[in-house]
């Protein structure tokens, strides 16, 4: 018996020490990164691909039931003649965002970069014969703008993708018994080490599709590792809605705020970590280019997400959806602008700071950096409001614009500020300094 339990001890403590082994331990380049992530509080997200010539959003090639031979039509009319990367790059500059995340591959497979690993691309397979990939990279660059990857785990056109998971099923022309599972993660593989080899210093992957093949060996293990092995501050963060998996170093959520989950697919409450956190969300109704957009969200929506966000100590990453000819929309233009110039004023209230445990509502949002807790009054319309003490002592309560004191009660657990009267319109921003 005494044997057995020494065998048994020691398999057990084998598989202890190799799980150990195993366990992600993120290099000091990439915990740098995550700090710099943790400051950066705005992004751009671009999702743009053929799809765009449909003007019917992303998810075109699946809503539609396209086969495979029809859609594989497009790249021949996409030749984007004014796309101009240097222009994005000083728009994005100029809005104040830190960084961008573009769909090098979304799910229809199709690939923005000259991709060795597949024709089916923006060099190979259309008129443009450019690199889009590389131009932007450059452009961004340039001009100090961090670049993260979107990449589609998900494939609505390989074969050795199959057999199909939740979408997908209605695409014509795919051949079920082909699938292979290994040489489709190989070639994952493959196009994530082009990805990371060809294009400098790369600030993350953003992995999404996940949610088709919940159950699927994705191989995240070694998929994770060959990003930090090729690129150690490359940060890895996937669309997956569920509690993060080992090798991730930070967790996003879909159009909603963490823990909140208003879309009903989002991450539970009980699945928010402690990584680094980005809010993603669209100026558009849509992600992709849609010719008949009515949703466009007005310049207090888009800023009340920023701000809502931060109140979470997250990132927003707001979305623009180019048309085929490389241009991005006006009003997403004059959204991106009319942030860059509130973030020029506001900015101190926003990047680099925390939140602070409570939830942003209707009427408020909450920041903090050091001894100062920023109040954004996203009703200016309130006489008053009312927010928690938080067990802090006030010294000051001042309009964080031109300085003017502001009047205060602190009621048990509550603190009833008094609104001055101001001239905002979407956001008033108090400044509550601590002792």
């Amino acid at each position: 018996m005494k044997k057995v339990i020494t065998v048994l001890y020691l398999l057990l403590a084998t598989f202890y020490g190799y799980a150990q082994q195993k366990a992600y331990v993120p290099s000091p380049e990439n915990l740098e990164n995550r700090a710099w992530f943790n400051q950066a509080r705005f992004g751009v997200f671009i999702h743009w691909g053929v799809y765009s010539v449909l003007g019917d959003g992303e998810w075109v090639m699946n809503n539609q039931n396209f086969a495979i031979k029809e859609y594989g039509l497009l790249p021949k009319f996409f030749n984007p003649i004014d796309f101009d990367a240097k222009q994005w790059a000083k728009l994005f500059k100029k809005s104040g965002a830190k960084y961008i995340t573009f769909t090098t591959r979304h799910h229809d497979g199709f690939s923005m970069w000259d991709s060795k690993a597949s024709d089916y691309n923006i060099v190979k397979a259309s008129p443009f014969k450019r690199d889009i990939v590389k131009e932007l990279v450059n452009a961004c660059h340039e001009e100090g703008i961090k670049v993260m990857f979107y990449y589609s785990l998900l494939d609505w056109k390989r074969d050795d993708y199959l057999p199909t998971g939740k979408v997908g099923k209605g695409i014509i022309g795919r051949d079920s018994t082909r699938g292979d599972w290994p040489s489709y993660i190989q070639f994952m593989k493959s196009q994530l080490t082009e990805l990371l080899t060809q294009y400098g210093k790369i600030d993350g992957i953003w992995f999404d599709g996940h949610w088709d093949k919940p159950d699927a060996n994705w191989h995240y293990d070694e998929i994770y590792q060959l990003i930090h092995q090729l690129q150690p501050q490359c940060l890895v963060g996937n669309n997956h809605h569920i509690a993060t998996i080992d090798g991730e170093d930070f967790q996003m959520f879909e159009r909603d705020l963490p823990g909140e989950n208003t879309t009903g697919f989002g991450t539970s409450a009980n699945h928010v970590g402690v990584l680094p956190k980005e809010v993603c969300g669209t100026i558009a109704g849509s992600w992709g280019f849609d010719i008949k957009d009515r949703k466009q969200k007005t310049f207090q929506e888009v800023l009340h997400y920023l701000v809502k966000a931060a109140g979470h100590g997250a990132n927003l990453l707001l979305n623009v959806g180019p048309m085929p000819n490389g241009e991005i929309q006006d009003y997403q233009q004059v959204r991106l602008g009319e942030l860059g110039t509130w973030l020029a004023s506001y900015g101190e209230t926003i990047y680099g700071t925390a939140g602070l445990g409570v939830a942003a509502s209707n009427e408020y949002a909450l920041t903090q950096k050091e001894n100062k807790i920023f109040i954004h009054v996203l009703k200016p319309e309130l006489t008053t409001i009312v927010i928690p003490t938080l067990g802090i002592k006030i010294k000051s309560l001042k309009t964080f614009i031109d300085n003017r004191s502001v009047t205060y009660k602190i009621k048990g657990e509550n603190i009833k500020i008094n609104i001055p009267t101001h001239q905002e319109q979407n956001d008033l921003v108090l400044t509550l300094t601590t002792k």
